[in-house]
């Protein structure tokens, strides 16, 4: 008797890029809150790097630079109180 179950389909996804190494994106301006926006979650997490796509040396800058921006109270440091 075999326990294998039937296979699905497996999808394809696509790489994805570090917009920062391709220059689509420029970093260390910590007063650009619409970027630094992009990388935070909406309540207020640095999103991992599995989630955005940023390379190991630019999510170390990015963490750095969201991190001087909350401080300065340009990012906040959580959006909203999320209930269930």
């Amino acid at each position: 008797m075999s326990s294998k179950r039937p296979s699905r389909p497996r999808r394809y996804r696509k790489p994805k890029v570090c917009q920062f190494c391709t220059g689509e994106l420029e970093i260390t301006d910590y007063k650009d809150a619409k970027m630094l926006k992009r990388f935070v979650s909406e309540t207020g997490k640095i999103l991992p790097r599995r989630r955005t796509g940023v390379c190991a040396k630019h999510q170390r800058r990015l963490a750095a630079t969201v991190k001087r921006a909350r401080i300065l109270a340009i990012v906040p440091f959580t959006n909203k109180l999320v209930r269930k």
